[in-house]
């Protein structure tokens, strides 16, 4: 066990599993808690831990079993198969409170930051818990949708604070998942949009296309092979990023198409701003580093996934962005639509989350 300053605060972080976006969601948090003389830990396992290593090698990573959550090929019985698999992530939930309570023990941890992590709050130190879904979104009846979210605010208000993530007021990203209308009694802050990227003007463009395969397997890999036999068109410069941390992969298709598997958080940054256009998922993390870059992009919402699905809907009818489903998805077509599209992003500040971690660790 290493040892610890005793002067500086340690502050365990720990993202959820669920595909990579709660992990690059955590990188500029835990980089200003390095900032402000923080020992940081972090709590992961498999891809999340993979890219958490390589963005900060210096920082310790205790092992942390994932909620490993299961999906279909398809979209048919997609919310029934999560639901079949409640009980064992209530199984793992309670694991994750005696892991905490032993890494608190282990480690003389200050508090913890938990991005959706249920199990992770602890009575004897602040337990804060991040999320951008206040309210879920259920493709069953209004009933069962209530219910789901009595069920997450009764976690959410085992932890001493809340952060969402998004925007307070109208200019959000989140729409209805991030301000329903009644809100959980607890301690809540408005975190502001998170981004790891940095915006600079001047980077000349190189690609016409980026294309962000992300997310949860089967449908990362659907979604690529989708991408890759319709890409070979000699028009298009493009590169694919295949959201895969930890299979090191770098193919040149063409002489005008490049494959990689990943790309570090400075390498991606550039790459972002290269490009003309980008091809994603709706993925929350996603949607906050496009609006950070202010990059125009056609987001295809993986299929059965409630919340990018209504995501997609948002974002586009505030015309944020163009959103084209993955059943039946023809990029020929796709390209055209964005032509005529008419962009119109936000102008919002991505720094408020400095000003919420700053008084959560002078308050320490």
């Amino acid at each position: 066990m290493p040892s610890i300053d005793s002067k500086e605060k340690t502050i365990l972080v720990a993202p959820l599993d669920w595909g990579l976006g709660h992990a690059t969601r955590c990188i500029p948090l835990i980089s200003e808690l390095c900032h402000l003389g923080c020992h940081v830990l972090i709590g992961a396992e498999g891809q999340q831990a993979a890219l958490l290593h390589q963005e900060f090698p210096d920082i310790l990573i205790l092992p942390l079993q994932g909620y490993r959550i299961k999906y279909n090929h398809g979209n048919k019985g997609y919310a029934l198969k999560i639901a079949r698999q409640l009980p064992r992530i209530g199984r793992v939930i309670r694991r994750e409170k005696e892991w905490l309570k032993q890494i608190v023990l282990d480690y003389q941890v200050d508090a913890v930051i938990s991005d959706n992590r249920f199990g992770l709050h602890y009575p004897e130190i602040p337990s804060v818990i991040m999320t951008h879904q206040l309210h879920l979104k259920s493709p069953f009846s209004d009933l069962i949708e209530k219910n789901l979210q009595k069920l997450n605010y009764y976690f959410l208000q085992k932890f001493n604070a809340c952060w969402v993530v998004d925007f307070d007021g109208s200019e959000n990203l989140a729409g209805d998942l991030s301000h329903p209308e009644v809100l959980p009694a607890m301690e809540l802050q408005y975190l502001g949009a998170l981004s790891r990227f940095e915006f600079h003007s001047g980077e000349p463009l190189k690609y016409d296309l980026l294309v962000l395969i992300s997310g949860p397997e089967p449908q990362r890999s659907i979604f690529e092979k989708m991408i890759l036999d319709q890409i070979r068109q000699p028009a298009i410069k493009a590169i694919i990023v295949g959201g895969k941390p930890e299979s090191p992969f770098d193919h040149q298709i063409t002489e005008n198409i490049r494959h990689v598997n990943h790309l570090d958080s400075k390498e991606l940054n550039k790459v972002f701003l290269q490009s003309e256009l980008i091809i994603s998922r709706s993925g929350y993390t996603t949607v906050m580093d496009l609006i950070k870059l202010r990059k125009k992009a056609i987001l295809v919402p993986t299929p059965g996934q409630t919340e990018q699905e209504y995501l997609g809907n948002y974002l586009m009818k505030k015309k944020y962005f163009l959103t084209i489903k993955q059943q039946g998805f023809r990029l020929s077509e796709a390209l055209q639509e964005a032509d005529h599209f008419k962009f119109c992003l936000p102008e919002v500040s991505m720094e408020e989350y400095h000003d919420v971690l700053k008084g959560f660790i002078d308050q320490l």
